[in-house]
């Protein structure tokens, strides 16, 4: 399965990045994360709990999150549940008209003969509405708050 969502954000990259990448933030400014739980936390790498809801059903995986800052990107690979062997990769790339934030998901489900009827479910009936809605969610987040400070620094978000 491969799957990814984008969208365009007005916001500066380093903004983005690092609001993106503060596991922290999330349940406050996403209303579907119902919580993140830190199992370990560093500068670079951490391992999480992650809660969402998706049309009101409660989800939630183990997630080790590596930020890359060099290459600018945050990669999550999922430990537990369902989508145990994901790979996420969230990117950011300056446009003419923003900062375009693509993430990417690929799964190989682990049971092979269960894939093809699994992966679609997985991918079209949870990833992608929840990366769609995280995404949304995070612009509206860092572009109501580029305008209403517009000299603030974004260092930590």
């Amino acid at each position: 399965m491969h799957t990814g969502n984008s969208i365009i954000i007005q916001a500066p990259k380093s903004a983005i990045f690092e609001t993106a990448a503060n596991l922290e933030l999330w349940p406050k400014i996403l209303p579907h994360y119902r919580y993140i739980r830190y199992l370990q936390r560093g500068p670079d790498r951490n391992l999480v709990v992650m809660a969402a809801v998706r049309s009101g059903l409660p989800i939630s995986w183990t997630s080790e999150e590596v930020i890359d800052r060099d290459k600018c990107e945050i990669h999550f690979h999922h430990l537990k549940a369902w989508t145990k062997g994901m790979h996420v990769v969230w990117s950011f790339k300056e446009t003419p008209v923003g900062v375009l934030v693509e993430i990417v998901h690929d799964l190989r489900f682990r049971i092979r003969l269960l894939a093809p009827l699994v992966e679609p479910i997985i991918g079209k009936g949870f990833i992608h509405p929840v990366a769609s809605r995280t995404l949304n969610c995070m612009k509206k987040y860092l572009e109501r708050e580029v305008s209403q400070n517009p000299q603030r620094e974004f260092q930590n978000a």
